[in-house]
């Protein structure tokens, strides 16, 4: 019998690649039962590399391999293949050319499927070779990421799991309700699997935003907003009811925005979340952010810092009086970093005691109050209340004027620990906002105790990682000193990270000791770069872009990753 192409492929992967007869059996019986290309089996039980596959694949079949990213697709060409054939096939149509029809696949072995796009097209098949990813993505740029149909469609064909939406009345008798997800209506079911596929991913927000035509719907996974799906515009109302409904808000409010929560139980876990609607031009936008307890377990190591930047900030929390300032732009994890510090702090001795807008983890053991403005119960009067309720530690969600400034300072000399949050780029620049408030240098000398700068940078994806070359006149314009032979890495995307090459995210601090030689430079008015010189040179202080180098030859995160997020550094 004539050996067949599929057979001189796997008799070359055995040889090269130590594939087992055994491996390719069990391989066989798995694409029997999950229906899809040899290719995917072979890749997705980790025989074989998708890269090393194709290769193999263009050596044999003298197929060219082609970089879709680069290549402009002609709009016409949906006319010949449509969206849902794409999506079947996993095939992106390049070019027409009198009766032939060149494609890009990720699995030309199978002529099955080459037979039946010659019947949908009437024309001959040319094909090329890409990776199944850059296919997929080649796919959602040309046809636009898949829409639904109806509400319907939405729910049924997510697997609920363990899922329930716990609703708590004001009066907190126990009269919580629990709806069973099998038996509720399809939009009740829709929003609460928005939720679960929301938390499988891992996200901190769910953006819906009415449009003209719809509802968007975006998750941001890792910092980064990414599209779900498209919720009917004739369901938009009802969404919008239904959230409000779960966050105890008033349904029949439409022109005013409109803040509460809710909390859930997902997988044995209750997570909370915050819901925030402004009313728009189409409609009500609805940001829910999620706020999962399990975050603050981990405590200050979990956060990913370095050894002797923890060292310095459990140094510091040691203190029984002073001020610890966190700083950094909006979504850089700095109330992570003041609950992991306060739950270290959380013991039966302490009173801790914390003013925020808004409340975000709510953490038993805490006496925790939401700023009102509107009621005249700002930062600064709350924060007068709170130092007559002897507090031993005391945290300040944000120092946003010279009042509240005022007070969190000379309560932090007066025997209690300050932690507040302040919107500065770097350590060195909390110091001189401070004195920008108006408040007395030698004040901010006497209670400064630390101040920690911080951003989030994404890690790695594990599953994809593999190591790139940077060109060395980009190594030598960062100023860096790397040791020699030092790799680098980066995430070529797979079905764990949504085809993004990251997974997670990892802080990046530096941390500014106030020790005497700062305090005397602060009261001499001393500019912030002197501090920060200073702090370089005699304190050893890592800067934001040096400590995400450091992850970055660790092989934690990219090169790209590092200069998205220190490039003002």
């Amino acid at each position: 019998m004539a050996e067949t192409l599929k057979d001189r492929i796997l008799k070359t992967l055995m040889e090269t690649h130590g594939l087992r007869k055994e491996d390719v059996e069990d391989a066989v019986k798995l694409q029997k039962q999950k229906g899809i290309g040899f290719d995917r089996i072979l890749i997705e039980k980790g025989l074989v590399k998708e890269k090393d596959f194709l290769i193999l694949l263009v050596r044999e079949l003298n197929i060219p391999f082609i970089n879709l990213s680069k290549y402009h697709i002609d709009p016409a060409l949906k006319d010949i293949i449509d969206q849902n054939t794409a999506r079947q096939y996993n095939v992106i149509p390049l070019s027409s050319l009198s009766d032939t029809l060149t494609i890009a696949m990720s699995d030309p072995l199978n002529i099955f499927m080459v037979d039946d796009l010659k019947n949908i097209t009437g024309k001959q098949i040319d094909a090329v070779i890409s990776t199944h990813a850059e296919i997929e993505k080649a796919i959602n740029n040309y046809y636009g990421v898949p829409e639904v149909s109806s509400v319907a469609d939405v729910s049924k064909d997510i697997d609920v799991g363990s899922f329930e939406i716990v609703t708590q009345q004001e009066d907190n008798e126990g009269s919580d309700t629990v709806v069973n997800e099998s038996e509720k209506a399809p939009i009740i079911r829709m929003v609460n699997l928005i939720i679960q596929e929301a938390l499988k991913k891992k996200s901190s927000d769910i953006h819906m935003e009415p449009q003209v035509d719809g509802m968007r719907v975006r998750f941001r996974i890792d910092g980064v907003l990414r599209d779900i799906l498209t919720i009917p515009k004739g369901n938009q109302n009802a969404v919008t009811v239904r959230v409000k409904i779960m966050s105890q808000l008033d349904i029949t409010v439409n022109q005013t925005p409109q803040d509460g929560r809710f909390k859930l139980k997902f997988s044995n876990k209750e997570v909370d979340f915050r819901v925030s609607i402004l009313p728009t031009t189409y409609g009500q936008k609805i940001v829910m952010r999620i706020l999962d307890k399990m975050n603050l377990a981990v405590g200050l190591e979990g956060l990913g810092l370095s050894e002797r930047a923890i060292g310095i900030l459990k140094e510091g929390i040691k203190r029984p009086f002073g001020m610890i300032t966190i700083t950094g732009p909006t979504g850089s994890g700095k109330s992570t970093t003041l609950y992991s510090i306060l739950s270290e702090l959380n013991t039966v001795d302490r009173n801790i005691i914390t003013i925020e807008d808004p409340v975000e983890y709510l953490v038993e053991g805490l006496t925790q109050i939401q700023a009102k403005p509107e009621i005249g119960l700002t930062f600064a009067e709350g924060l007068r209340a709170v130092l007559r309720q002897s507090p031993d530690v005391v945290m300040v969600g944000e120092i946003r004027d010279n009042e509240t400034a005022d007070i969190a300072i000379k309560a932090s000399l007066t025997g209690q620990l300050v932690l507040a949050t302040l919107h500065t780029n770097d350590a060195t620049g909390a110091l001189t906002r401070l004195i920008d408030m108006e408040v007395e240098p030698f004040l901010v000398a006497s209670s400064l105790v630390l101040v920690t700068a911080q951003r989030l940078c994404r890690k790695i994806c594990l599953k994809c990682k593999q190591k790139e070359v940077v060109p060395q006149h980009v190594l030598d314009s960062f100023g860096y000193r790397l040791t020699q032979g030092v790799d680098f890495f980066h995430g070529i995307g797979c079905n764990l990270c949504n085809q993004t090459g990251y997974a997670g995210r990892i802080a990046v601090t530096e941390i500014l000791n106030v020790d005497d030689t700062v305090r005397e430079m602060l009261v001499e008015g001393k500019s912030s770069d002197d501090i920060k010189n200073y702090a370089r040179k005699d304190q050893q202080m890592t800067i934001l872009w040096e400590d995400a180098m450091h992850k970055c030859v660790q092989g934690i995160t990219s090169l790209e990753e590092v200069l998205r997020v220190t490039m003002d550094e």
